[in-house]
């Protein structure tokens, strides 16, 4: 499986998502490419087998862990120069 982690001080860390109803998965890909095409290709992954994801998730509290997700929300601005977003008129 191919997990996102992101970088930390002591090298890298699982990455924690929220699914569609609000409840903390990690996430895992069947491929790289699978991967980049939800989270983008600059994304940092590691390889690790299933039960490896669920050893490093569990004592996180994430007890379901989705395979090869398909939706995803924008990414967070972290510029804060950047206008906000608006909302569409209805």
């Amino acid at each position: 499986m191919y997990v996102p982690v992101r970088h930390c001080a002591c090298g890298f860390a699982l990455r924690v998502f929220r699914s569609p109803l609000g409840t903390r998965t990690a996430v895992a890909f069947t491929t790289e490419r699978r991967l980049s095409a939800v989270l983008g290709p600059d994304q940092p992954s590691v390889r690790l087998a299933l039960p490896a994801v669920r050893a490093l998730a569990t004592p996180l509290g994430v007890a379901t862990i989705s395979i090869d997700p398909q939706l995803t929300a924008p990414a967070v601005r972290t510029d804060p120069a950047e206008p906000p977003l608006t909302a569409l008129p209805g």
